[in-house]
């Protein structure tokens, strides 16, 4: 049964953009894979070949739903301190995709057709970098770099369970590993994991998330280094 709020969305005229936030609404909610024509024309209480006015294809559609991911990326501004306008950024995309995990894979291979907050975000980043002095090549690494780690670290992040989870896992496996003699042996084989595993995740817990912040602290920190040598 349709809310208030659902129905009143239903009776609101059709549009690009309402058409492009319902698809990403939907693909939060069911993924990808789920993003049909069809669908979205059930969601919107709307004929299917009218969506067809307003996103002529499924690949207009796409463009359209990434390019409102990245309007969610705070852009960086080139009259501020670089490293934290460019943390800013690397923190704000991380988040955006935290949302809206199903575009990780799709934010920087769909650029045949970039939107204008793409542009937008591209721009500010590259003029914050050329502004704190980095020559273009520079920049161009340096934007490169960071991106990689960016996407990269969110993939990851979605594979590895939740610190708690963690946790549960690790406690698992130390008093399995107590409780059997030939698996404390493969400890003995492995000093350096069972050191990793027992003495220091163990006790202290173990929350991937917070090794963004030092990855990216190592990027910025040879980006520095390079832009002075520069």
């Amino acid at each position: 049964m349709r809310t208030d709020e659902q129905t009143a969305q239903a009776k609101a005229p059709l549009s690009r953009e309402r058409i492009v936030l319902a698809a990403v609404e939907l693909a939060d909610r069911e993924g990808i894979e789920a993003v049909t024509m069809r669908k979205l024309a059930d969601v919107l209480a709307a004929g299917a070949m009218s969506l067809y006015y307003y996103v002529p294809n499924k690949d207009d559609l796409l463009d359209g739903m990434i390019d409102a991911v990245k309007g969610e990326i705070e852009p960086p501004a080139s009259d501020g301190d670089w490293r934290t306008e460019l943390r800013k950024r690397a923190t704000s995309t991380r988040h955006a995709l935290q949302r809206h995990g199903w575009a990780v894979g799709l934010m920087e291979s769909r650029t045949q057709r970039p939107g204008p907050a793409n542009l937008k975000l591209h721009d500010a980043v590259l003029g914050c970098l050329r502004e704190a002095g980095f020559s273009i090549e520079d920049a161009i690494h340096a934007y490169s770099v960071q991106d990689a780690y960016i996407y990269g670290f969110a993939l990851q992040e979605q594979s590895v369970p939740a610190a708690d989870e963690i946790a549960d896992v690790v406690d698992r496996q130390v008093e399995h590993i107590e409780s059997n003699p030939e698996i404390e042996a493969l400890a003995e084989a492995y000093p350096y994991l069972a050191e990793v595993v027992a003495g220091y995740v163990g006790p202290s817990g173990y929350d991937f998330g917070k090794e963004f912040e030092y990855g990216l602290d190592l990027i910025l920190d040879a980006l520095e280094q390079r832009r002075t040598a520069g």
